[in-house]
């Protein structure tokens, strides 16, 4: 919908390239506060859980909230009322009435929660309006859209934070310690993914509930609303993230290492089709739906210190939910699908499994440690908590965001990518460079000890 006018604006924005000061981890804004005041673009039912979070905060101030649907306005100012607040201002003016929400001089930074393809306008927005954006996953659907957020981050210095949460996993954050401390030596190969069977998401019957039904589209409820098109017109890794930003930590990726090349391949799509003949019958007008997306999309990538990287997506088929992560070097390795550790000369048996616990016990993060009754209760084992926190947390210091614009166009990258990639018959493509040099000098400082 928007992709020729971000790519009108994105050669604007590139011809201010050379002007542009790049944005560093730990750069400080003029002065700090002692709270947060947030906006919600999209308080549907992803934007209600970070909402609720928020409005748990003492250091938070929710001072708008915005979407086109009554419904989740209403939901909304429930849980705003059951937490003893305030209601905000409330924007329902269409498609682009949150715009009048980036004219409020006391909003200091906003939270996107909406379909994909309006990230990067609101993106773009709300960083030219001089507000810091923390925007759920992805950021850009196509290159051009992740340069013209790298400009424009750059030329407004307004930082952009894709909410990654599994960054903050208390395993995958246990790891991170243990590749610090070379637990599995130099680190050689590592994996992740999306491997969650998310077809009564994609379907259901327009009711609170998933599942129980095969709509999408106007028909159906949340999520099967818009994501379910995608996998009628895309053929790709359309959800890398969760995969890529964990692993891609725990090797430097922008902070002294990058990706230089991927390739990628998709199966058959036969998952969807099939549940809805299993669900609705053959005779339901979706059982003639030809679905584009492949049922697994297997994505490897270069890095330029030599490490290889393994994404597969995989949400159309049965299966129980697991990221698939392998962290893998030369003493040693994890794998979190039969959640265990080998380290060579220190694990029980030669050759032989450990149960990850005791390890992951042993190597516990810092910031776990610290902040546990804090996230407690919170959603996703608590790993919302501490994504929101580092947002809230850079929003009042007046800092850079841990997971900064480079981080969030990159991983947002590897879709786009990987369409074309499978649309050359597995082709190798390269992999842009959007840190334009400087990830050889960037150290990288996530989640170092206690850093918020």
């Amino acid at each position: 919908m928007h992709q020729n006018s971000s790519r009108r604006k994105f050669i604007k924005s590139a011809a201010l390239a050379s002007m542009a000061f790049s944005i560093l981890p730990g750069q400080v804004f003029s002065g700090s506060a002692t709270k947060a005041r947030l906006g919600f673009i999209g308080v549907g039912l992803r934007g209600q859980g970070t909402l609720k979070l928020a409005l748990e905060r003492n250091d938070v101030d929710v001072v708008a909230i915005c979407d086109v649907q009554q419904r989740m306005i209403d939901m909304s100012k429930y849980l705003i009322k059951k937490s003893g607040k305030l209601i905000p201002q409330v924007i329902m003016d269409g498609a682009y009435g949150y715009r009048k929400m980036l004219e409020n001089k006391d909003l200091d930074a906003v939270i996107i929660s909406t379909p994909w393809e309006w990230h990067t306008v609101m993106c773009l927005d709300a960083m030219n309006a001089r507000k810091y954006v923390g925007c759920e996953v992805i950021t850009g659907q196509t290159v051009e859209e992740c340069w013209e957020l790298v400009h424009t981050s750059e030329r407004t210095g307004m930082p952009l934070m894709m909410l990654e949460n599994v960054c903050y996993r208390r395993d995958v954050m246990a790891v991170l310690n243990m590749v610090r401390q070379n637990v599995f030596g130099e680190i050689v190969h590592v994996q992740g993914g999306y491997q969650h069977d998310l077809r009564a998401v994609k379907f259901n019957n327009g009711q609170d509930a998933y599942g129980g039904g095969v709509e999408f589209g106007e028909k159906g409820f949340s999520e099967a609303q818009w994501r379910t098109q995608h996998s009628v017109m895309r053929n790709g890794d359309l959800y890398p993230t969760h995969g890529i930003g964990p692993v891609a930590m725990m090797i430097d990726i922008n902070r002294g290492n990058r990706i230089t090349e991927l390739v990628s391949y998709a199966s058959k799509a036969r998952g969807l089709r099939d549940y809805v003949i299993k669900q609705g019958g053959a005779a339901h007008p979706n059982a003639k739906v030809e679905f584009k997306l492949g049922d697994i999309v297997t994505t490897m990538l270069k890095c330029n210190n030599g490490e290889t990287i393994l994404l597969q997506h995989d949400t159309n088929l049965p299966r129980p939910y697991s990221l698939g992560f392998r962290v893998q070097g030369t003493n040693g390795l994890w794998m979190d699908v039969n959640n265990s550790i080998y380290v060579e000369g220190k694990s029980k048996t030669p050759h032989g499994w450990d149960d990850a616990q005791a390890w992951l016990d042993k190597y516990d993060h810092p910031l776990w440690k610290k902040y546990t009754h804090e996230a407690a209760g919170a959603g996703h084992g608590g790993m919302d908590w501490f994504v929101l926190h580092a947002f809230v947390e850079s929003v009042k210091r007046k800092t850079n965001t841990p997971q900064d614009v480079y981080d969030a166009v990159t991983w947002s990258a590897i879709t786009p990518l990987s369409e074309t990639s499978i649309r050359l018959g597995g082709e190798t493509v390269d992999f842009p460079d959007f840190t334009q040099g400087k990830w050889m000098n960037r150290k990288n400082e996530f989640a170092r000890g206690d850093d918020f």
